[in-house]
């Protein structure tokens, strides 16, 4: 299956990202937010695209799951 470069959802453009054939995500940045324990925590309205294009791809039957990192970054990642 080919993926797109860069797939975007409610607004928010998702980058694919290919390390190599087993490390392969969308990424996208939103602003850095901050939960009850200050722990850092992405953006909501990014959170739902994120959770929109994980079921897209699995729609497409792909395996992915979602994450996010420090600094405002959300993952989808493919799974092989």
């Amino acid at each position: 299956m080919e993926l797109s470069k860069n797939i975007t959802v409610n607004g928010w453009d998702f980058e694919l990202v290919v390390n190599d054939t087993n490390d392969r995500f969308y990424q996208c940045r939103g602003e850095v937010m901050y939960d009850d324990e200050h722990d850092e925590i992405p953006e909501p309205s990014l959170w739902r695209a994120a959770e929109k294009l994980e079921e897209i791809l699995t729609k497409d039957g792909l395996n992915v799951y979602m994450g996010h990192s420090e600094k405002g970054w959300v993952e989808v990642t493919i799974n092989q």
